[in-house]
Order: C-alpha cells, then structure tokens, then sequence
C-alpha cells in the first residue's frame, strides 16, 4: 500500500504497523481519540466496513479527494445524520 489517503488528509487517516491504513478521529475535533483499527480497550473502534468514523465538516473535501485517489479503493464515505 502506499499512504496517499494519509498524506492527502493526515487527520484523518493514519498508518498501521501492518502497512495498512485505518481512519481515526481525533481529540480537537470530537473530545476523544479514536483509532478505528480494531484494537480492544479504549481509543478503538472496530476496522474496515464495521466501523463507522465521523470526518470533520473542514475535511470533508480532502478526505473525498482521498478516496478518489486511493490506488486500493477501499475508502467508503456515507453521509450520517447525527
């Protein structure tokens, strides 16, 4: 894999050990860090089609633009209603 959803928008999207990447949430814009990554414990959400991540409203260009680049296309976006 090659990271370019990570380097089109780093705030949301962050590498793995594993070569893969995972979406995160962050603390400035939702109160709490969440990697969703499927690791246990607190700061973990579930990975891949079982997660469900929020993109902040200032990212939301990016992070479209980042699916659109992903060489694996395997970026999904979903419009939510909170």
């Amino acid at each position: 894999m090659n990271g370019l959803c990570s380097e089109i928008a780093p705030d949301v999207f962050e590498p793995r050990d594993d070569g893969l990447w995972v979406v995160k949430e962050e603390v400035k814009t939702f109160g709490k860090r969440i990697v969703f990554d499927g690791g246990e414990g607190d700061g973990h959400g579930p990975e891949g089609v079982q997660g469900l991540a929020r993109v902040p409203e200032d990212q939301l260009d990016i992070v479209v633009e980042a699916a659109e680049e992903c060489p694996g296309q395997c970026i999904f976006l979903e419009p939510i209603e909170e």
